[in-house]
């Protein structure tokens, strides 16, 4: 038997036995030493993310008293929330009409859970199948450290980001007025469903081949989930409410916070945690290093046109990501469409109807109604030309684009394709909102010139979006370690947007936001002073950072 065949059956009994290549080691050597790594790389991350969904929590929880003083206030807009379909869809229902909670944390129960399993499954896929693909895990697996230390060390991470989400989320909903038991049971249901979903990216990350993949495949599976909740949360009585018992969104939302709580679904969603975590460490013992479990696509013999140049290239690296991302719009249009018309209804105190006014917009319910949901599709738009343009820094760090920029692509062309896709993306996304739900209004109010109306609501949030992308490519043109920049800004505007009227914020500090200076359309007049002042900050940042692309070193 040769030296290799040996060592690799060592290894592999190693991985089967939980002992390590080294004397005295097992698969978990080193665990704590990578927990203590990521947690330092995480060290902005998690807080501000954490940050964001318990400012975002507390704040719901305060500014409902207002908007619904009273129980017929409560009873009448819970009657219209769970009777709108498209409402219950999207968020969910409202299991006691009586409870402040319940209406205050409808949104956040059904939306806000999902975010907080986007948060788990970027955690885990950071910290194990990333770290595999860019390499950093072989090298750290030469040392003393064992095979399942690194998935250990990211399900470790993940879960006490997300506990700790929990508890804060729990202590700022009670410091809003919120019954302490409903506000402890909604903190663990995110903390639960955190968990569940960090299982699933577990198993997902030792499945698939690569981090985009596999982050692909756990967001599939809470787009099915979130659907199967929607399913059963807008059916009749006598339709298929049962879908929602197949979702954990749904397992979440049946914990019932605030409306006589049901503490044993979170068994439900510890018992996923566990399954799905356990599976990963046993598909984790059945592959090779840098492996997938499901078989490769094999690719085309012959490569096609669009990767005969930079532009084509970027469009193909990206154009799934668009797709998914274009589908998302395309829902959220129509569920925004059919809403509107019903959004009176739902505001049942002329304070309540005030609010909504302030927020945007100045003709009516309807189109303040839409004013403002346009605006925050601007700023979910943004987060995917963030996303397109922080790619570039992938490239370069990941040495991709140093062998491309090797043969007589210039690198002007190369960064070209990318901001392309950067700037356009986002188009085509406020594109896809804007016409679905124009052509909804248009159906509900036998109304076309509803689709004109609504679709410039959509697309006059572009030159906000571009200052996004333009300082995203600022950063990496000048500053490239600086490349989360344009995160940053993303997550301070939307803050600003989220809390600034509800807090009765310094409008110059508001005003440090584009989206501030957009007309609120549809319904304010459209004047192009400010439009055209967004436009040229945009563009002053892309200058900045096209100027510091052409006259850095590549990394």
């Amino acid at each position: 038997m040769s030296a290799s065949s040996r060592a690799t059956t060592f290894t592999d009994r190693s991985a089967s036995t939980g002992r390590g290549v080294f004397a005295g080691t097992t698969a978990f050597t080193g665990t704590a030493t990578l927990a203590r790594l990521a947690l330092r790389r995480d060290r902005v991350l998690a807080p501000v993310w954490i940050g964001v969904f318990v400012l975002l929590a507390g704040t719901s929880a305060s500014a409902t008293s207002g908007l619904y003083p009273t129980v017929q206030d409560r009873v009448q807009a819970a009657a219209s929330f769970n009777g709108t379909a498209s409402l219950a869809a999207l968020y969910g229902r409202v299991y006691d009409p009586t409870s402040l909670g319940a209406i205050a944390m409808v949104k956040m129960s059904g939306f806000g859970t999902a975010l907080v399993a986007v948060l788990a499954v970027i955690l885990v896929i950071r910290h194990t199948r990333a770290e595999e693909e860019a390499g950093r895990l072989e090298l750290l697996g030469s040392t003393v450290v064992g095979r399942w230390a690194s998935l250990t060390a990211a399900l470790a991470v993940t879960g006490t980001v997300c506990l700790v989400l929990g508890l804060f989320t729990a202590a700022a909903l009670t410091a809003g007025g919120l019954p302490p038991a409903g506000s402890i049971a909604f903190g663990l249901g995110w903390a639960a469903t955190g968990l569940a979903f960090a299982g699933i990216a577990s198993v997902a990350a030792q499945l698939s081949r690569g981090a985009r993949a596999a982050t692909g495949l756990t967001l599939s599976v809470l787009a099915a989930g979130y659907l199967l909740r929607a399913i059963g949360d807008s059916a009749d009585p006598d339709g298929p409410t049962w879908a929602s018992w197949l979702s954990p969104i749904g397992w979440d939302q049946h914990v019932r916070a605030f409306a006589h709580e049901r503490w044993w679904v979170l068994g439900l969603l510890l018992v996923l945690a566990l399954a799905t975590g356990g599976g990963g460490f046993a598909l984790a013992a059945r592959r090779d290093h840098g492996a997938g479990l499901l078989p490769d696509r094999p690719g085309r013999a012959v490569g096609s046109r669009w990767l005969a140049g930079p532009t084509g290239l970027a469009w193909r690296l990206q154009r799934a990501t668009l797709a998914g991302w274009a589908a998302a719009f395309v829902l959220l249009g129509l569920v925004l469409g059919n809403i509107a018309g019903n959004v009176g209804t739902l505001l049942t105190s002329q304070q309540a109807r005030d609010f909504v006014l302030r927020l945007g917009g100045q003709k009516g319910l309807t189109d303040a109604f839409l004013a403002t949901e346009m605006g925050f599709a601007g700023i979910i738009a943004a987060a995917y030309g963030v996303q397109a343009a922080a790619r570039l820094f992938t490239e370069e760090d990941s040495g991709r684009a140093e062998p491309l920029l090797a043969t007589a692509t210039g690198r002007g062309r190369w960064v070209l394709g990318h901001l392309l896709v950067a700037l356009a993306g986002p188009a085509v996304l406020l594109c896809a909102t804007g016409l679905s739900a124009g052509l909804a209004r248009w159906v509900h109010e036998d109304d076309a010139g509803q689709l004109g109306r609504v679709l410039a609501g959509a697309l006059v949030q572009l030159p906000a979006v571009w200052v996004l992308v333009g300082i995203t490519f600022a950063a990496f043109g000048l500053v490239p370690r600086a490349a989360v920049a344009g995160w940053v800004a993303l997550v301070v505007f939307l803050l600003l947007a989220e809390l600034g009227p509800l807090l009765h914020l310094d409008r110059r500090l508001m005003d440090l936001s584009p989206f501030a200076h957009i007309p609120k359309l549809p319904g304010s007049p459209f004047t192009v002073g400010p439009v055209l002042g967004v436009s040229g900050v945009a563009l002053v940042l892309l200058a900045a950072g096209w100027w510091g692309v052409r006259r850095r070193d590549v990394h």
